[in-house]
C-alpha cells in the first residue's frame, strides 16, 4: 500500500515540462542505441555502461575505495569517449542531418528490385570474365567524408554503363563506383582501407577497400575479384564470399527493402514499427534517470536580495527619494531547480502607471517577481513599499560647459559655445530651479588641438529629467588660435 502510494504520489507530481524531459532523452538513448548497435565500438560502450552500473552499486552499499577510484576514472571519460568514439560521433551527427530526408520521394521498390537484379547479373558477368570491380549501394549514411577523388555522374543504372565504368582501358577502371537509389553517382573513387584484415587472410585491395567502407557506414560494397573471379560483399563491418548472381540479387534486394520507405505507409509510421525494443528499452532507461536525477522530491526555500524596476512611469512624473531598490524574495521548490536558475536574472517589476491616480502604496505580489515556472514565491519583505512621486515641472535651464585643464601652450582660446544653449528639462515639484546647474561632461583642453566640434552628454542632477524623446546631447563649439599666428 505504501508503495502504491509514493507511486502515485510521484505520477500527480508529473508536469509537462517532465514528460518533454523524458521524451527528449529518450529519443537520444534510442538514437545512440540504434547507432552503435551495429558497430563494433559497441563492446566498448557495454564496458562502460556496466562500469557505471558497479559505480552505483558502490555508491549504494558505500563501497569507498571503488568509488573513489571510478569517480576518478569518469572524471575523465569524456575525453576518453571522445577519443575512442570519435568515428562513431561523425556518423552519428551525420544521421541526425538526414532526418531531414523524411518525405523525401524514393524509387519504388518495384523499381529498385529491378536495379538489383542488374547490378548482381553484371557482377556475375564480370567475374566470369575476371574483370575487377567494386560496387558501392549507398544505405542511409552520407558517403562523401570517406570518398576521395572520383568523377561525378548522374546515370540511370544498366549492365551497359556498369560494364563500361569497369572496362580495363576506362579511367575509372581501379575505382569504385556508388549507386545512390537506382542512380549511379560517381565513378572511379578511392575508399577508406580496412587496417582489420587479419581474419581474412591475404586480401587484394577492392576487398580491403570495400571492408573499409562498411567499417565507417551502412553501405554494402560488391567486390568482383581480378584474380579469381569471385564475388565478395562487405557489410557492417563483415567481408563474406557470394557463391553465385542469384544469391547475391536476394541479398541487394533485401538492402533495397530495409531502405526504402513502402508506399503504402507513411513514414513515421515506419519509424514506429521498427526497433521496438530499443525504443522500450530507451524509455525505461529516461524514465530511470527522471526518477533518479530529475524528479523533484523535497520542497525547499531559499532567500534572494533582488533589484527592483520601476516601469511605466507615467509621462510628467518622476520617483522622488527615499526610494526603495532592493527587496528580500523567498523562493521555494525543488532542489534541481534551484542548481538550474540564474539568480542575477531575477528581479521585481513593479507597474507605476497609476501612479498619476495619487496611488503611492504598492502590494508586492508573487507575479511581479521573473522566477522560473518550476519555483514560486513564498515570501516577499517588505509586503508592501511606499512610492515617492510627484509630477515633474517644465523648465528652462542654461547648459554650462564643464572644463578642466588648459589648452597647449600654443594655443589660445578664442571662444567656447554650446549649441543648444538653454534645455527644456522636467524638475521635481520639491526641487528649486535656481539651484540646479546643468553642466556638460569634463572636456580636456589638453587634448585640444585645433578649433573642434564636439557631441557631450549632458550631467542632469537627481530631481531633473528629460523630457521623452529628447536626447541627451549637446554640441559645443571650442573656438582656438595658434599664438605663432597673432600680428
Amino acid at each position: 500500500m505504501e508503495f502504491f502510494n509514493s507511486a502515485l504520489t510521484v505520477l500527480k507530481s508529473i508536469r509537462v515540462q517532465d514528460i518533454l524531459d523524458v521524451t527528449i532523452i529518450a529519443l537520444m538513448i534510442f538514437a545512440l542505441l540504434t547507432w552503435f548497435k551495429t558497430r563494433a565500438s559497441r563492446f566498448v560502450l557495454i564496458g562502460i555502461t556496466l562500469l557505471g552500473g558497479v559505480y552505483l552499486a558502490a555508491r549504494f552499499f558505500q563501497l569507498y575505495l571503488t568509488t573513489i577510484v571510478l569517480q576518478g576514472f569518469f572524471a575523465i571519460s569524456l575525453f576518453v569517449l571522445v577519443v575512442i568514439f570519435q568515428e562513431d560521433l561523425r556518423g552519428f551527427f551525420e544521421r541526425l542531418a538526414i532526418l531531414g530526408t523524411i518525405g523525401k520521394k524514393f524509387p519504388s521498390l518495384s523499381g529498385l528490385k529491378g536495379t538489383a537484379e542488374i547490378i548482381s547479373q553484371t557482377a556475375a558477368n564480370l567475374a566470369k570474365k575476371k574483370v575487377g570491380a567494386l560496387i558501392v549501394l549507398q544505405g542511409t549514411d552520407p558517403l562523401d567524408r570517406h570518398i576521395n577523388g572520383g568523377t561525378r555522374l548522374d546515370g540511370l543504372v544498366s549492365e551497359p554503363l556498369l560494364e563500361s565504368l569497369f572496362d580495363p582501358h576506362s579511367i575509372g577502371h581501379d575505382g569504385a563506383v556508388i549507386i545512390n537509389g537506382n542512380r549511379v553517382t560517381m565513378f572511379g573513387c578511392h575508399l577508406p582501407l580496412s587496417v582489420n584484415t587479419s581474419q581474412y587472410g591475404n586480401i587484394g585491395l577492392r576487398h580491403t577497400a570495400a571492408l573499409g567502407l562498411s567499417e565507417r557506414s551502412d553501405a554494402i560494397c560488391i567486390v568482383v575479384s581480378e584474380e579469381k573471379g569471385t564475388l565478395s560483399l562487405a557489410y557492417l563491418e563483415n567481408l563474406t564470399s557470394v557463391p553465385n548472381a542469384a544469391s547475391l540479387h536476394e541479398t541487394l534486394e533485401k538492402f533495397y527493402i530495409r531502405n526504402t520507405p513502402t508506399e503504402t505507409s507513411h513514414p513515421a509510421l515506419n519509424w514506429l514499427k521498427e526497433n521496438t525494443m530499443e525504443k522500450i528499452i530507451a524509455l525505461f532507461l529516461a524514465c530511470l534517470l527522471w526518477i533518479a536525477f530529475g524528479y523533484q522530491r523535497d520542497i525547499i526555500r531559499r532567500d534572494f536580495i533582488i533589484p527592483i524596476e520601476y516601469k511605466n512611469i507615467p509621462q510628467s512624473w518622476q520617483i522622488d527619494e527615499p526610494q526603495v531598490n532592493e527587496t528580500k524574495v523567498m523562493l521555494q521548490g525543488p532542489q534541481q531547480a534551484f542548481r538550474l536558475l540564474d539568480e542575477r536574472s531575477l528581479k521585481l517589476s513593479l507597474d507605476l502607471a497609476s501612479v498619476a491616480d495619487k496611488k503611492r502604496e504598492f502590494t508586492l505580489t508573487g507575479n511581479m517577481v521573473n522566477a522560473p515556472s518550476n519555483l514560486s514565491v513564498a515570501d516577499i519583505v517588505p509586503a508592501k513599499i511606499r512610492v515617492y512621486a510627484s509630477k515633474s515641472i517644465p523648465w528652462t535651464l542654461p547648459v554650462n560647459v564643464n572644463t578642466q585643464n588648459s589648452l597647449p601652450g600654443n594655443l589660445s582660446l578664442q571662444k567656447i559655445s554650446v549649441t543648444p544653449s538653454k534645455v527644456r528639462v522636467l524638475i521635481g515639484a520639491q526641487a528649486k530651479p535656481e539651484q540646479i546647474k546643468i553642466e556638460t561632461e569634463p572636456i580636456d583642453l589638453q587634448k585640444i588641438f585645433f578649433t573642434t566640434t564636439l557631441d557631450v552628454k549632458m550631467m542632469l542632477p537627481a530631481s531633473v529629467s528629460l523630457p521623452e524623446g529628447k536626447a541627451n546631447t549637446v554640441s559645443v563649439l571650442i573656438k582656438v588660435k595658434n599664438k605663432a599666428a597673432s600680428p
